[in-house]
């Protein structure tokens, strides 16, 4: 199966499995995030099948700097839980937890799926879109590292984001 091809599927699957992470998530953050990730993957499916069909026309695709999220939506998502969430105190549920850990393990594939095959891409273009996507699927995974924290460590999470100082000086 050709890179693209296989890429388009694993974005498929991971839309696939945020979906119903959504609707099953029991937080409000958690149900925006998996949402949003959904909505991430597949609008890298959609330009991974894009590109593919450019180059099968043998024609340049579009420039990528101008198709890929720089992670402000996933940003503000957690910013809107910050306001909402200040006087409630988050504990992570075991199921919440699990949907985390497995959307963990997509990113962390995903992204290093896409480091190897933009090392070895055919044209320069697939190399520059693979790699965006491995900074992208980082950027997931960090969010999702986030989001746990902010279940399991709401005080640290807390104040780590409002930057607070303990310095008692």
């Amino acid at each position: 199966m050709e890179p693209l091809e296989m890429a388009i599927r694993m974005e498929m699957e991971g839309k696939a499995f945020y979906r119903t992470a959504s609707e099953k998530s029991t937080d409000e953050l958690g149900k925006a995030l998996f949402a949003r990730l959904a909505g991430e993957e597949d609008f890298h499916a959609a330009k991974a099948r894009e590109i593919a069909e450019f180059l099968a026309r043998g024609e340049k695709p579009l420039a990528i700097e101008e198709s890929l999220d720089n992670g402000d939506h996933i940003r503000a998502i957690f910013a809107e839980a910050q306001k909402k969430a200040r006087s409630k105190r988050r504990s992570g549920t075991a199921r919440e937890l699990d949907l985390i850990k497995t959307a963990l393990e997509i990113e962390e594939k995903s992204r290093k799926f896409y480091e190897t095959h933009g090392a070895s891409a055919r044209t320069e273009f697939e190399r520059r879109f693979f790699i965006a996507l491995s900074h992208e699927e980082r950027g997931h995974y960090l969010s999702l590292v986030d989001y746990r924290e902010y279940l399991t460590d709401p005080t640290g999470w807390f104040t780590r984001t409002e930057r607070h100082s303990l310095d008692g000086g």
